[in-house]
């Protein structure tokens, strides 16, 4: 992302916000996000050692309030402040440059993102179209088979044979019920596989994706498929 602050403008910066009223740590990074529109916000890493050594140089004090430690400038950091005021007009004009810019990387972002997204979900969409005519395709020849016929597709005899009044109607739609639920299955494995991998990698470029997720998932799949294997074979 494009750097805010040059060098040494946030701890003038910070001058400036105690300037106009005490503040403790949290309610200055807040500050700065609501100037930014919510583009920026710095870290507690970032504010509170500027925050330590400004104090160091007598230019602010800090006072416990219940819990929090309030910050507060001093009579050496306002006259740092009117020597160096026309640096700080020009760090409030660099600010609305940067402000523009951050605005357009988080556009450019989330347009960025959303391109992605849309490709994720049409390769979902295909991927679950594919295993859908696959799956019809490598079950059809399965259900087509009559077991009234032997290998050569001639009728059966003695106990192999379907009894002369029996009809086909309910074996019929006992192997359509039985396609449509391994399609089913297979739509949502791809669909299960597809939001896994998005999720992971939206955290990826978030952050880095905690160790062990790789080992904690195969797991949870071995559990999960353990089960499945056990109901079916009941």
């Amino acid at each position: 992302m494009t750097p805010v602050f040059g060098h040494g403008h946030l701890r003038l910066y910070l001058l400036k916000l105690l300037d106009e009223s005490p503040k403790h740590g949290y309610e200055l990074i807040q500050a700065l996000s609501e100037r930014f529109g919510g583009t920026y916000a710095p870290s507690a890493g970032t504010i509170y050692p500027r925050l330590a050594k400004l104090e160091d140089e007598g230019l602010v004090t800090k006072a416990a309030d219940g819990r929090k430690t309030v910050y507060e400038i001093t009579d050496a950091g306002r006259a740092e402040l009117a020597s160096r005021e026309g640096e700080l007009n020009s760090i409030e004009s660099d600010l609305t440059d940067s402000v523009r810019r951050l605005a357009d990387e988080v556009r450019s972002g989330v347009g960025e993102a959303m391109k992605s997204l849309r490709a994720d979900l049409a390769s979902a969409a295909r991927q679950a179209r594919e295993a859908t005519d696959a799956t019809s395709q490598s079950y059809s020849s399965w259900f087509a088979f009559d077991p009234t016929e032997d290998a050569r597709g001639e009728p059966r005899s003695g106990a192999d044979a379907r009894p002369a009044g029996e009809t086909s109607a309910s074996a019929e739609a006992s192997r359509d019920a039985s396609r449509n639920e391994i399609r089913d299955v297979d739509i949502a494995l791809a669909e299960f596989r597809q939001s896994v991998r998005t999720a992971l990698r939206s955290r990826g470029a978030r952050a880095s994706v905690p160790a062990g997720t790789a080992a904690a998932f195969a797991r949870r799949l071995d559990e999960v498929r353990a089960s499945l294997l056990d109901d079916l074979k009941k």
